[in-house]
Parts: structure tokens; sequence; C-alpha cells
């Protein structure tokens, strides 16, 4: 294969090695299959531990939904069969949907097949030519993929940086139509939040429309876990389109929309990405409904993550880690000075039964590879205490061994 070869193949190859194919050519920690870690567990001294997943409530092996998601396998089978607009839907999801728009306090929710495809086909369904979306430089890809995939024009504005925002608005606002404002609540690689309060007023000072995508904020922020606006103590209706997902909190995946409900009413008959996608599988469907119930019947399990993540933040300073504008909710990431450093953090912790992997390039600037560490309300003090130790003695020895290479 020569650098001239416009290959198939060769493409695919040149975009891997500018993605840091290097990085991982003499074996990675990703794709590893976590149920076999879990077998293996015995191994290390102290048991297999994963610091990787978004079970942040603890559920997704809670009896309850388990049970909930055997019995609608024996029920109703494994799955919905078709798109819910021409193929029926179960009583399940507008139950799931009704349920969780009253958590929420909003009017309505409607559930996607994946979270991902929400955030793509919602832009995409709001805007058109006239139009501006105006997105943080941070927001999670699926917001970024939808931003480019309509015809608007598309703006980033410096990451929760709100005098950026209004500067952008001030100049750009009369220019268009419409114009929607992207952003998370809970960041999911930085672990920081949105100025909520004072987005919504720059909003509605600018009449423009705003997305938020609450993934990984529902059963986190606030008390009770009902995500941002209770976290700022705002009206959950002053925002636009909320984004949530399945996956995380609810221990299940797929996606959901939360917004007014004639908003989700016509997004039944037009959002692409529920028109043309099959529904929620009964099992999924079922699991999340009995999350969502244990959720509202034990919002102590907010208060316990809440604890478990402010003492994983405050132990990782303590140790002089760097944590970045993390607040300690949920998502807490470390950052380091190189990739090579964070690669070899996160191979000594898997050497010691602790699964979290690197993220180098992927979803993060190339100059701030970081490892992020998911919080659940299961894990106990002894499990964070132990995770910082090793983070902090591993990265003592990776500065060590690149100073030693670097002298040679």
């Amino acid at each position: 294969m020569t650098d001239t070869d416009n290959s198939f193949l060769a493409y695919a190859d040149r975009r891997f090695r500018l993605s840091g194919k290097a990085l991982i050519e003499n074996g990675h920690p990703y794709f590893v299959p976590t149920d076999a870690l879990e077998a293996r567990s015995s191994e290390w001294k102290d048991g297999y531990l994963s610091m990787s997943h978004y079970d942040y409530l603890g559920l997704a092996h809670h009896p309850a939904t388990t049970n909930a998601a055997k019995t609608a396998i024996d029920t109703l089978g494994t799955g919905a069969g078709a798109s819910r607009l021409v193929g029926g839907e179960r009583l399940g999801h507008q139950a799931l949907e009704r349920s969780m728009a009253d958590f929420l306090g909003v009017g309505g929710t409607l559930s996607v097949i994946s979270g991902y495809l929400t955030n793509v086909s919602v832009i995409q369904l709001l805007l058109g030519p006239k139009d501006l979306v105006v997105v943080d430089e941070l927001a999670h890809n699926s917001i970024m993929v939808g931003a480019r995939g309509v015809k608007s024009d598309l703006v980033t504005y410096a990451h929760n940086d709100l005098d950026d925002l209004e500067r952008i608005l001030a100049d750009k606002r009369d220019s268009y139509s419409r114009v929607l404002i992207c952003t998370e609540g809970l960041f999911s690689m930085d672990g920081d939040v949105t100025d909520l309060p004072r987005l919504l007023d720059i909003k509605e000072r600018t009449d423009c429309w705003l997305l938020l995508d609450e993934a990984h904020s529902y059963g986190v922020l606030g008390p009770t876990g009902r995500g941002s606006c209770e976290h700022f103590g705002v009206d959950p209706n002053r925002v636009d389109v909320a984004i949530g997902t399945l996956s995380k909190s609810f221990a299940s995946s797929g996606g959901f929309i939360a917004a007014n409900a004639d908003v989700i009413e016509w997004m039944r008959f037009c959002l692409p990405g529920f028109v043309y996608s099959v529904g929620l599988a009964p099992a999924t469907v079922a699991s999340a409904h009995a999350a969502l119930d244990i959720l509202r019947a034990e919002p102590d399990r907010v208060t316990r993550l809440r604890g478990n993540s402010r003492r994983f933040l405050r132990r990782a300073r303590d140790a002089g880690l760097n944590t970045g504008t993390a607040i300690g909710e949920a998502v807490v990431p470390i950052l380091f000075d190189t990739p090579e450093d964070c690669v070899f953090v996160a191979e000594a912790l898997m050497q010691q039964g602790i699964y979290a992997p690197p993220v180098v390039h992927i979803g993060v600037p190339k100059d701030l590879p970081r490892i992020r560490f998911f919080i659940s309300e299961t894990h106990t003090e002894a499990d964070i205490d132990r995770v910082i130790t090793a983070v902090t003695e591993a990265s003592s020895a990776a500065r060590a061994l690149r100073n030693r290479i670097s002298a040679e």
C-alpha cells in the first residue's frame, strides 16, 4: 500500500492513524468483555471494580428492573416488531412516557430507540435554511452531528461561556428566522454544568429556542434526580426541548424527548428518528419504567450518589489530580499531561482489577486526554479510596517513566 493508494482500505487506514491508531497497536483496554472481568474478580486482591458504566443509581441488577424485563419478554416477546406509527405500540410505551412526563413536570415525553439518534433527529426536524443553531463547543457529538446535518448555519460558543453566547446572538440573531441554542445540562466529558437560569434568561430575551441534553442529568442533578431544572430551581417548561436517555440512571437503553404535550404529539407523527425506527423493545420499556418507579420511591439513592461523587472529587483534588471543571455530580474526569500517561494509568488500573478506559482522541480535545470516572450510588468509600490511590501511584510512575525516556 503506497501513500498515493486511493483505495477504500487505504482511506480507512489513514483516518484510523489520524485518530490515534499508534496508541493502541501494542494492546489496548477497549472493547473488553466486562462480564469476563467480573468472572475473574477473585484474581484481584480487592476484586473487580467498574468505574466505566453509567449505572448511577445502581439499578442495572436490581430485582425489580430485571424481573420487569423478564416478565415483559415472557408476555410480549423480544421486540416491538415495527415502528410504532405503522405497526402499533404496546401499552407500556405510553405508560412509561406518561410516568416520565409526570416525574419531570412537563407536558409529555416520547421515547426513541437511540439516545444519539434522538439529538440528531430532533435538531434536523426543528431547523431549516433560514435558521441558525448555536452550540456549546463541548456539546456531545450527537448534537454536533445533528447541527451539521441541517441546512441552517452553525456557530459554536466557548464552553459554558454565556458572555460569548450573548455576543454571538447580539451579532447574528436578527439575521435569522429561528435560532436554536444547544447545550448539555451535565457535561458528559467534563462533569460540569450549564448555568441554566442565565441561559434561560438569554434565550427568552433574544427569542431563541433551547435544546438541553439532560442525558447525564436525570437521576443525578437535583434533590430527587429531576435534572438541571430541579438543581437550579427553575420551571422545566421554560426549556423548549429536553433530551434524556434511558441508558444511564434508568439502567436500560434508548432516548426520549421531554417537551410541551402538543410538541410531543407533533413529533409522534413527524420526527424521522421515531417514525422510521422500531419502537423500544418491551423488556427495555419495562426495565426503564421499573427504574423510574424505584427512583421516585427511593430518592435517597440520589443523595448517596451525590455523597460518593463529592467524596471522589474531594479525594482526587486532595491528591493533586487534575479534575478540570467537574463539580462532583456522577461524572468526574481526571486529566493527564499526555495521551501516553493516560493510557499507562488506565492499564495500571486494569492490572489491579479497576476498569476505567482512557479517553485520548475521540470525544475530547487532543491536548486534554483523560480517564472519565462514572460514580454510582453502589460504590463504597473503600472503592473510591482504592481508585484514587491507584491513580495517584500510577500517575507518579507514568511521569517518572516519561522523564527517564526524555533524559535518555
